[in-house]
């Protein structure tokens, strides 16, 4: 019996599941670009929006898989904006660490997407504040699920094309990523 539970306590601790600070810091890091691509696509519905609903913008991950982008921007000719969108992912990757991300309830989610929220104050040439909230199934190195739940600043510029973007370089990310017993507290510039 008591080998038995040994047995199984070993399994357990080495089935890829997140039970450490590390391994949560792990699970963000798969995930830091696609904050990035996130909000990016936020801008690219935004650009291209002719009404509240804004098209689908969707990429791929740098290995594999698809994100997509959804959602509604505020109307009118004012210059702040608040934009509410939802992301989803679908056998998602950025990275050669082995874990892929999705929001799938087949991914042991809710199976909710997401929510990406952005407020654009002074267009074209002011500030941007935001946050993204959502649940991701992992599998691959890391099983189970990392909650994110982040806050991001920037500057805004006009683009070329006659658009609003984020100004490079400007994006200040800050949050937590949490996993089974393991969180990383998130401060990237």
């Amino acid at each position: 019996m008591r080998r038995t539970v040994l047995a199984i306590l070993l399994l357990s601790c080495s089935s890829g599941g997140v039970d450490s600070n590390d391994a949560a810091k792990a699970a963000y890091l798969g995930l830091d670009e696609s904050i990035d691509k996130a909000i990016t696509l936020g801008f690219k519905g935004f650009n291209d929006s002719t009404n509240a609903n804004i098209p689908t913008e969707q990429t791929t991950g740098d290995l594999s898989g698809t994100m997509a982008v959804t959602g509604q921007v505020d109307q009118g000719v004012s210059a702040n904006k608040q934009m509410r969108l939802l992301e989803t992912l679908s056998d998602y990757s950025d990275t050669d660490a082995g874990i892929v991300y999705d929001t799938s309830s087949d991914a042991g989610t809710d199976g909710a997407p997401a929510a990406l929220g952005m407020s654009l104050q002074g267009i074209p040439n002011g500030s941007l504040t935001g946050s993204l909230d959502g649940t991701y199934g992992m599998s691959g190195t890391l099983k189970g699920t990392v909650t994110l739940s982040v806050s991001f600043t920037g500057s805004l510029e006009a683009n070329d094309a006659g658009g609003v973007e984020r100004k490079p370089g400007s994006t200040h990310i800050t949050g937590t990523a949490t996993s089974g017993s393991g969180t990383y507290a998130i401060d990237v510039t």
